[in-house]
């Protein structure tokens, strides 16, 4: 028998409301797993509009603590509908100490523990490091009903060595959960060259892995960002096997055949290959 794996993507724009967003993303949930689904991705920060774009200390009110009140009620909802539920929050660790945290809900609802963002971004529109301690839990694979998956977060996905390590730790794909769009002055000539470095990055991440890779971004105009959507799968060689539009909101479930992993890797031996014993310069910052 093979292995395959269904996967729902959730794209959906945010409302201020964190209960309303809660709420839509629960029905979402249920539509998702109606057509099937397994594993339903979720984008980042999906609880509420992404804040990051300013500097306010008001917003640190949006965190709570994992294990907490969404955990709990994805948690309820993953074991009713036996689906595996990854979940994009932020997490208030402790007083003054704030993180990017995505939970895993295994198929029977059980809490197989969370990844904390280890890239933190600081860019115009994108203030990250004013709310997030970087991750300090180290890359994470999850092993759910539904295979091994390794969750990486947003400004993770543009650094291939966080998506080797985690592939060497045995993830079956890798998921993205993420917040990204056009600033409402670029031209259309520019937002096309963005979506399209930012999905041959984890593409490339898909080829020289050989595994699947799934990226859930959200959609809506929030202040002076156009988050462009444009959720994607690929399968295990890069090739895209689905893409959501970029100004309206997606559920969709895709297909993954895991077993081409191994033809990939096989015919494409690239970990075969790995020079793992000349690699001690990446350790360095810059090689000067």
């Amino acid at each position: 028998m093979g292995r395959s794996v269904k996967i729902g993507m959730i794209q959906l724009a945010c409302s201020s409301e964190p209960a309303e967003n809660l709420g839509r993303t629960v029905e979402k949930i249920k539509e998702s797993a109606a057509k099937g689904a397994q594993v339903i991705v979720l984008q980042e920060l999906f609880q509420s509009l992404y804040f990051c774009d300013t500097e306010d200390y008001v917003n640190f009110s949006l965190a709570e603590s994992i294990p907490g009140p969404a955990t709990e009620t994805l948690s309820e909802l993953a074991r009713s509908l036996k689906v595996v539920i990854v979940a994009s929050l932020f997490e208030k660790r402790a007083e003054g100490l704030y993180h990017n945290t995505t939970a895993v809900l295994d198929a029977d609802g059980t809490y197989l523990g969370k990844y904390r963002k280890m890239h933190i971004p600081d860019d115009p529109g994108y203030y990250e490091k004013f709310y997030f301690t970087p991750g300090d839990l180290g890359y994470k694979v999850f092993p759910t009903r539904y295979g091994k998956i390794g969750v990486l977060i947003c400004w993770d996905q543009w650094y291939p060595e966080a998506a080797r390590i985690t592939a060497l730790m045995g993830a079956d794909f890798l998921v993205y959960p993420t917040a990204i769009g056009w600033a409402l002055s670029q031209n259309e000539e520019t937002n096309a060259d963005q979506y399209h470095a930012w999905q041959s990055v984890m593409k490339g991440h898909a080829v020289a892995n050989g595994i699947p890779v799934v990226a859930v971004n959200r959609t809506g105009r929030e202040g002076e960002m156009q988050f462009w959507g444009g959720s994607f799968i690929t399968n295990a060689f890069g090739k895209v096997l689905f893409q959501a539009p970029h100004l309206e909101e997606s559920v969709s479930v895709q297909t993954i055949d895991l077993d081409l992993t191994d033809y990939y890797r096989t015919h494409w031996p690239f970990l075969r290959d790995r020079r793992i014993d000349a690699y001690e310069p990446i350790l360095k910052r810059f090689i000067d």
